[in-house]
């Protein structure tokens, strides 16, 4: 019976949440961006005094690495490393998109297609089946209305993220679902357990964000 903490900083909303294997039993939610570096260790502490644990008891530490904001990456890395160095934990690594697609696991549609605004029209995306298996590892994409079409066109997709928004304007398809899926580092749940039993650790030496500074071009991928 693995006990983990969960880390989400990379995008607008931070949170963090401990769970007995896949059970929620405490989460606390950041909505100011630029107070998640002060927030994380507080919050933290928080969590574990209104659940009755000490860090000692946690199995192990998970935290989304990317895409997302650079600074809120970097905070939630090195406070995960931080961490399970002190502690003599693992560490356990998840993408950032993956987290959200799992939050997206109940749509009709056959993919999932979480994306990440990257200003102008730029995404970081990637596309999951219902299993969450990787269809399209993440990756940046400039959009326009041939991102995903051959994808599209065989099997209805869900959009969703913030970066979704900037893409409904410009498909015209029936296959095309865009819906606006809340998630947060309860959905990290799932993943990070699942890791934590086939031990599939993050190496505290070498792990760092998920950047995905690449772009592709319009023309790259249909």
């Amino acid at each position: 019976m693995a006990l983990l903490l969960n880390i989400d900083t990379s995008q607008e909303t931070a949170s963090l949440c401990i769970a007995r294997d896949e059970e929620i039993i405490g989460l606390k939610v950041n909505e100011q961006q630029h107070d998640h570096a002060s927030w994380i260790h507080t919050a933290i502490q928080a969590l574990l005094t209104e659940t009755g644990l000490v860090l000692s008891q946690i199995d192990a530490i998970a935290v989304t690495i990317g895409p997302g904001s650079y600074t809120g990456l970097r905070v939630g890395l090195a406070t995960a490393k931080g961490l399970c160095f002190a502690l003599s934990k693992p560490l356990i690594a998840i993408p950032t998109l993956e987290m959200m697609a799992f939050a997206a696991r109940f749509t009709t549609a056959a993919l999932i297609c979480p994306m990440i605004d990257a200003r102008r029209m730029e995404v970081y995306a990637a596309i999951y089946d219902k299993n969450m298996n990787v269809v399209v590892s993440p990756e940046a994409v400039i959009l326009d209305p041939t991102t995903y079409q051959s994808y599209i066109t065989a099997h209805p997709v869900c959009f969703c993220g913030s970066g979704s928004k900037k893409l409904q304007p410009l498909l015209q398809s029936q296959h095309a679902q865009f819906e606006d899926i809340p998630f947060s580092a309860i959905h990290m749940t799932f993943i990070s357990n699942r890791k934590f039993n086939l031990q599939d650790f993050a190496s505290l030496a070498y792990a760092e964000p998920l950047y995905i500074k690449e772009f592709y071009t319009a023309g790259r991928r249909k």
